[in-house]
């Protein structure tokens, strides 16, 4: 086989423990299996891994994932002992190994695929697992010695995949949603920065890829800074959801297995730990039933990823050239972009924040298709929803920073050519029409279009306007709309326009 090959299978995660490698014997109800010695994840991760060899991306991809899952842990033992459910020499050991994990440790011990299913027990047995042997270990144990600190009978207590996970999942989204948050604030400061260098820079504006009237550069920028403004806020109403959560109703809501003073205590706990202000759901069966929440979170991301996307258009299209396209404003060179053709650059930076986009509408249709085929008491396809939300979060993240340090802030217009080309446009035309009414605007429009003359200087030939009064209309400010007050004119056109009709 050669490198590439090898290459690829090791990417597919498969456990042979090798007969040189120390092993320890592990058993379920399905056998016994053998599971490297040094490992903290036990049988059932390592089945998973064999049984889930389908993206090569595991948990430990979205640590946001594993931060919560031991969140939710340390939560659980904290009221198993606080009711008794738990030895408080266990619960100790089990909060302090979780402590380690939500800080940042064993990262690379959570190995399960993210694409998986069974809701996300391998999920949740991973992160059982782990915190077992890392506990035994606090304990001066061996990994692998369940009898004393067990991942089912212990770090499991009164808990199912079933409220652990989608709490875990919604607690993650909700940390990677503040830094999508904080990255949508940034970027719409430097959009508001660069309107703010543009003030005052006529240009022409366009509808439908055609000259239509004029505005300011810095209008166009600060429109963007608004759309995502509106984006920001849309996504933040949604984080209360994400504060909504499950624990406590075990496998489909009724809490079996679990003592009835400890949904209570968890959710206080969990409060405490994470320093969030957390609801519990008020009905746990719905809650436990229901996706709709990871519906609603994706379609607005997806809102946000075609605005994000949109805006790439224009900046795509305002760059276009050097030569032969709009050219209003310059984009930042960031490598050559061609193989073949010397000196063509093109712009990157946009054109991979459209590809992330894509994803994100694609991701969208997979929450919705996932959400839609739950059946009864549970949704099946969690994970397939956990890696698509998360994804989307970190991928939209990623891509407005880079679209900010790498496009926005070097962002600078072409002001020559926005000057010659905001004073000659016919568009400029559509200022007039109050006062000389639209027939005769567009017979100006024709005329200027066909022989190169200014709006204005026509204007004047036709007897339609005395010339101080079209040099009113074509102050900057007004043309763009920034001076709403009516013009002080010399005559009252308007009413000249109705007698002539």
């Amino acid at each position: 086989m050669n490198a590439a090959g090898r290459q690829f299978n090791n990417s597919i995660r498969t456990v042979r423990v090798e007969p040189s490698e120390p092993s320890r014997s592990e058993r379920d109800s399905l056998g016994e299996l053998q599971v490297p010695a040094s490992a903290y994840w036990g049988i059932n991760t390592a089945r998973a891994l064999e049984n889930f060899a389908i993206s090569g991306r595991p948990i430990a991809e979205f640590p946001d994932l594993i931060v919560a899952y031991a969140q939710v842990k340390q939560a659980a033992a904290r009221a198993n002992a606080e009711i008794g459910s738990l030895s408080a020499e266990r619960a100790a050991l089990i909060d302090a190994a979780c402590e380690e994990i939500a800080s940042g440790a064993l990262l690379e011990q959570f190995v399960v695929d993210t694409v998986q299913c069974g809701a996300g027990t391998s999920t949740n047995m991973n992160v059982n697992e782990v915190i077992a042997n890392r506990a035994l270990e606090l304990a001066g144990r061996a990994k692998g010695d369940y009898d004393h600190i067990s991942p089912n009978d212990h770090v499991n207590r009164s808990q199912s995949t079933n409220d652990t996970y989608p709490t875990a999942l919604k607690l993650a989204l909700h940390a990677a949603l503040q830094r999508l948050l904080d990255e949508i604030d940034q970027l719409a400061k430097a959009f508001a920065a660069k309107a703010r260098e543009f003030a005052g820079t006529l240009k022409v504006g366009r509808t439908q890829l055609q000259d239509a009237v004029p505005m300011t550069l810095e209008q166009e920028f600060a429109a963007f800074a608004a759309s995502l403004g509106d984006a920001r806020d849309a996504l933040g109403q949604l984080a209360p959801m994400l504060r909504t959560t499950s624990l406590g109703a075990t496998a489909v809501g009724t809490g079996i297995a679990a003592d009835p003073a400890y949904a209570g205590a968890a959710h206080r706990h969990l409060t405490g730990i994470t320093g969030l202000e957390l609801r519990l759901a008020d009905d746990l069966v719905a809650a436990t039933s229901d996706s709709s929440v990871y519906v609603q979170f994706s379609g607005t991301l997806k809102r946000f990823a075609v605005q994000l996307s949109k805006i790439c258009n224009d900046l795509r299209l305002l760059s276009s050239g050097p030569q032969a396209g709009l050219g209003d404003i310059k984009l930042p060179e960031r490598q050559a972009g061609s193989s073949i053709m010397p000196g063509k650059v093109n712009p990157v930076i946009c054109e991979v924040v459209n590809e992330v986009a894509f994803v994100v509408l694609g991701a969208d249709v997979v929450v919705s298709l996932a959400a839609e085929a739950g059946q009864l008491q549970l949704n099946a396809f969690g994970p397939v929803i956990a890696l698509s939300l998360l994804m989307s979060e970190k991928w939209l993240t990623a891509a407005l920073i880079t679209l900010r340090e790498h496009c926005v802030e070097g962002i600078v217009a072409n002001y020559e050519q926005l000057r010659e080309r905001a004073s000659s446009f016919a568009g400029i035309v559509t200022a007039f029409t109050p006062f000389i009414g639209y027939q005769a605007a567009a017979q100006i429009a024709k005329q200027a279009l066909a022989t190169g003359q200014d709006v204005g200087g026509l204007i004047v030939q036709a007897g339609l306007m005395e010339r101080v009064d079209v040099a009113t209309l074509l102050e900057p400010a007004r043309l763009s709309g920034a001076e709403r007050t009516p013009p002080n004119l010399t005559r009252e056109y308007a009413q000249d326009r109705t007698t002539r009709e």
